[in-house]
């Protein structure tokens, strides 16, 4: 069936469709050909094989550390950026949109926020643990610092660039400061808030394992300081493939989201 459809395409088509599936092979081919460097590099070295990995994966069900298996540690990361991202994204935005739209907001905190986002944000975690201790507080507040700028700056940028014409549809339909901001600006600007969220994202994960490789007693990150501190090379391995696979389903999350918020953002597909 799906051969008589092939059959009635044209070249054109035939072309694109077929340039399409190779396309489609090629995740497949990469990760095939990563597979063999990893089993290659493995052999006759310290390096961790794929089925040390994957025994290693095993024996962290079966031998929980500190009370967790891997999906367990996993969590514990999540909810910690889960509950910083709720904070970035509430006040962030909000700060964005002020100092994007606002030009009196923009003169006065622009200096203060850039001097802040200089700073790296691993660097706050003296005075962070010296203010709050060594609990789960100090480790929010790392991410928090780690991932608030880019939903600023980006949301920033949205308002600071929105379409000159859009605001003089306003203006002919006379609506008010408030409309205009409501309606036309913010609507306008998803665009690039939803890029500020997508990287936020992406920076709070990165924070959150650095923040947890200093002092935690859950997450992923902290599994790979007890693999370090124990030598347990598989379990390092193992843990900074979980980063990869859950950083990348984060990603997928948030442009799904995008896709459903904003659907003009979507765009065909390209080769």
């Amino acid at each position: 069936m799906k051969r008589d459809k092939i059959d009635l395409m044209s070249e054109a088509e035939k072309k694109q469709y077929y340039t399409k599936m190779v396309y489609r092979t090629f995740p497949v081919i990469s990760l095939s050909l990563l597979f063999i460097l990893w089993t290659n590099v493995a052999k006759g070295s310290d390096f961790p094989s794929p089925k040390e990995t994957y025994d290693r994966l095993i024996l962290l069900f079966e031998r929980p550390i500190r009370g967790f298996t891997l999906f367990g540690h996993i969590k514990e990361s999540l909810v910690r950026i889960s509950l910083a991202l709720a904070f970035n994204w509430t006040f962030g935005i909000a700060f964005g949109i002020l100092i994007g739209w606002n030009r009196k907001a923009k003169a006065f905190f622009t200096p203060l926020f850039n001097a802040f986002r200089a700073i790296p944000p691993l660097a706050w975690i003296p005075l962070i643990t010296l203010w709050f201790g060594s609990g789960e507080m100090p480790k929010i507040l790392i991410v928090i610092f780690g991932s608030i700028a880019s939903v600023v700056v980006n949301t920033q940028a949205g308002m600071s660039n929105v379409e000159k014409l859009y605001l003089d549809v306003g203006t002919v339909f006379s609506a008010n400061k408030t409309q205009t901001l409501f309606q036309i600006a913010i609507p306008s600007s998803l665009d690039a808030i939803f890029a500020g969220i997508r990287t936020s994202t992406s920076a709070a994960w990165m924070v959150v394992l650095a923040a947890e490789m200093l002092g935690a007693r859950s997450g992923v990150g902290f599994l790979i300081t007890r693999g370090m501190d124990s030598i347990d090379m598989p379990l390092v391995l193992m843990s900074m493939i979980a980063i990869g696979i859950v950083g990348a389903l984060l990603a997928i999350f948030t442009q799904i989201a995008e896709r459903l918020l904003c659907p003009w953002t979507r765009k065909k597909e390209s080769f």
